[in-house]
């Protein structure tokens, strides 16, 4: 309870000096983009969706990500969920603060987040987190993808993501080093720009100890919906 209040305070004081810099002609923007909500034939048959949204002005934002799967016949959901203040630092970089709440079908918890968020050389789109939780458990989280035009609605898109903990987490189904490795690639047409079925594959490990609380080794095909508004 503690750590949900220290968290409603902050995104209280974020948002207040996210809008304080809307005067001189910067507009308020807002956005949800549901980046991937698909179905994957993989082992457990899971429906997952990854997600974000934000509301703010050029170089300050609010944005909630989320992302997660459930499994089919199975009523909990897995996910990680995060609210953070996004500040612009160059045209290409921001810098993120703020807290990230992980649920599992035996446990959950709080972390809280310092990120950045950019576009690396070569159109590379990365984001990078630091999960900072009790009792000293340090948490590294990082994807990047590369959009490959093939016609100006036929995209290609590669991707990487990969974790890592400094301590062992069992009920949440983590172990302490380098942890999961997914890689992934989904070609999508847009129909329109705000609208794009895609189909994919992808691969997922886990690694040392997570392997051992979590066996996971699977190459699989997605197929799904990108959208925004």
């Amino acid at each position: 309870m503690k750590n949900l209040l220290l968290a409603a305070v902050l995104a209280l004081v974020l948002s207040k000096s996210a809008f304080a810099d809307g005067s001189g002609g910067d507009i308020l923007r807002a956005t949800v983009m549901v980046d991937k909500l698909e179905y994957q034939f993989n082992d457990e048959k899971a429906t997952a969706w990854e997600s974000y949204a934000y509301v703010g002005y050029d170089l300050n934002k609010i944005y909630i990500y989320s992302e997660g799967e459930k499994v089919d016949n199975v009523s909990s959901l897995k996910s990680e969920n995060q609210l953070v203040y996004s500040r612009a630092t160059t045209p290409y970089w921001d810098v993120q603060l703020g807290v990230a709440y992980d649920k599992t079908e035996e446990s959950d918890k709080t972390w809280g987040v310092i990120g950045v968020q950019g576009l690396a050389p070569y159109f590379f789109e990365i984001r990078a987190v630091v999960l900072v939780g009790d009792e000293g458990n340090i948490g590294f989280r990082a994807e990047a993808e590369y959009e490959a035009l093939f016609t100006q609605k036929l995209i290609l898109t590669p991707s990487i993501e990969m974790e890592a903990y400094s301590k062992d987490n069992l009920e949440m189904g983590i172990g302490s080093g380098f942890s999961n490795l997914t890689l992934g690639a989904r070609l999508r047409y847009e129909f329109v720009r705000e609208f794009a079925p895609y189909i994919g594959i992808q691969w997922s490990k886990n690694f040392g100890n997570t392997d051992d609380v979590v066996p996971l080794d699977e190459v699989y095909i997605t197929t799904g919906f990108r959208f925004w508004f």
